[in-house]
């Protein structure tokens, strides 16, 4: 008996799922169920896709409970408005509808792994100049106002990885294709201007340089569907206009 790919339209065999003696055969039965959407049946694909959203959730209600904290300490509102921003992220992880299509690269989990969590290696260390805190507090206010508003936009398509939840074309969507990983960018410059110290560079550097791939997988996943490219060509620039 052989296996059909559900998403070839030809209907080419892949080859039997046994081997001769009728055991299974885990080595290409493992490299099938990752690489292949739809291979997973719905039961693991749901339970994954739980623990996945569990996990995510986990993480930004960590980073919910550090700006509690410093907002505590400082009672600065900017600080209270980073803990609502990342209050709303632990609801969309556990609201988010699921992906038509999500990369099993393990190359692309690590570029969103590190352009989600490269911020906690940030230090308020270095030099505090008065120009860079308030060219700093302009920077994330401008930032947290795109982010809150592309959440906001996005609403249940949020996701973590490259994936196919539907595609966006209002608000800032409408302006640059990933606005944000835009706003990821201007809140860890403004962290930088403030906090000026060859640490907080390389890390925004590293930040920042996976949130561009990330970009880059993300298009790579979006551009499979029927109107992508459309869109593409509707909104040229993907983080700032004029320049990329």
């Amino acid at each position: 008996m052989t296996l059909l790919r559900s998403d070839d339209a030809a209907g080419a065999p892949i080859g039997p799922a046994l081997a001769p003696d009728g055991s299974p055969k885990p080595a290409s039965t493992l490299r099938r169920l990752w690489s292949e959407p739809g291979a997973l049946s719905a039961g693991p694909e749901r339970a994954i896709r739980i623990a996945a959203n569990l996990i995510g959730a986990a993480g930004a209600a960590y980073f919910a409970y550090l700006t509690l904290a410093v907002y505590l300490h400082t009672h600065q509102w900017i600080g209270g408005a980073f803990c609502l921003e990342q209050t709303w992220v632990v609801v969309a992880y556990l609201i988010r509808r699921p992906a038509r299509t999500v990369s099993r690269r393990s190359r692309d989990w690590l570029l969103a792994f590190g352009g989600t969590f490269g911020g906690v290696l940030f230090r308020p260390t270095g030099l505090h100049l008065q120009w860079g805190m308030t060219a700093g507090l302009v920077c994330q206010l401008v930032g947290l106002g795109i982010c809150v508003t592309s959440f906001l936009v996005l609403g249940r398509s949020f996701g973590f990885v490259a994936a196919d939840r539907g595609l966006v074309r209002r608000g800032p969507y409408a302006v640059v294709r990933h606005p944000i990983y835009a706003s990821y960018v201007l809140l860890q410059c403004g962290y930088v201007l403030q906090s000026l110290s060859l640490r907080n560079v390389a890390v925004m550097v590293l930040a920042s340089g996976c949130n561009v791939g990330r970009a880059r997988a993300e298009e790579r996943v979006l551009q499979t569907g029927d109107t992508y490219g459309a869109y593409r060509h509707q909104v040229r620039w993907r983080l700032l206009p004029g320049v990329w």
